[in-house]
């Protein structure tokens, strides 16, 4: 089976989201805990984001859980591994039993981002990378 995940970096973990309902109250605490400055922005489907940034990099965001989500999801942490395709990945995961739980999604200045759950409906994120220059 050929894998849809990068091989350029020796770490495929290639970006950090906060979840949360209270994305106000996180941006004040990762700013003042750890110097991230955040970019407000509005989703495809207009939901609200926040570019996290450190020395003017992006290292991650936060998206904003909806009341609806915050009833069932609590407030987490989603790691995205780099692909070089994500609709391929999304195809592959779907194939292999599992499912998409947040479909792509363009977030200018970082990528194409998507969440899948594997067969027992453990989530994780995928980014397939726009060419910024970002690390973690």
């Amino acid at each position: 089976m050929e894998s849809t995940v990068s091989s350029t970096k020796e770490s495929n973990t290639s970006w950090l989201e906060l979840n949360t309902s209270d994305p106000q109250t996180a941006v004040e605490f990762y700013s003042s805990t750890l110097g991230w400055e955040f970019e407000p922005t509005r989703l495809p489907d207009g939901g609200d984001y926040w570019v996290a940034r450190h020395n003017n990099k992006p290292v991650g965001g936060v998206f904003a859980l909806d009341d609806k989500q915050a009833q069932s999801i609590p407030a987490h942490w989603m790691t995205y591994m780099k692909v070089e395709n994500i609709r391929k990945a999304q195809n592959a995961a779907r194939k292999a039993g599992g499912d998409v739980a947040r479909p792509i999604l363009q977030l200018n200045g970082v990528g194409k981002l998507a969440i899948i759950s594997d067969h027992q409906g453990a989530l994780i994120g995928l980014i397939e990378e726009d060419g910024s220059n970002y690390t973690l």
